[in-house]
């Protein structure tokens, strides 16, 4: 399962060369950190296609923010501006993506109940 969710955030991140190393690190830690959150006798199998993809999907939200340290967020000469980043936004995007996937196989469900005062 593991070369299938690096194939998949290959596809997702699009990574350089010398990323590949922290790619792969970071979807072992996906991994582990998603089948850490399943319920009680579920295996990453029995959910392997939202395992996969929420894996997946961690690891490359993981990885972007490390693409933007150190460039400009936005730069202005005259009347030409430029803004870059998102990536931080769009790492949130798909933690909440990854999130939802596996909701159903959460020990909650991802699902909580709050007492109304009446």
């Amino acid at each position: 399962m593991h070369e299938e969710i690096l194939a998949l955030a290959k596809a997702l991140s699009q990574p350089a060369e010398a990323e590949l190393p922290l790619l792969e690190a970071l979807c072992a830690a996906a991994e582990a950190e998603l089948a850490g959150g399943l319920r009680e006798g579920l295996a990453p199998e029995d959910c392997s296609d939202a395992f996969r993809c929420a894996a997946a999907l961690l690891a490359t939200a993981a990885l972007l923010p490390g693409r933007e340290a150190g460039e400009a967020v936005q730069f202005t000469a005259g009347e030409v501006s430029l803004r870059a980043g998102g990536g931080c936004e769009t790492a949130a995007a798909l933690r909440r993506q990854a999130e939802a996937l596996m909701a159903p196989y959460r020990p909650d469900g991802g699902f909580a109940f709050l007492g109304v005062r009446g």
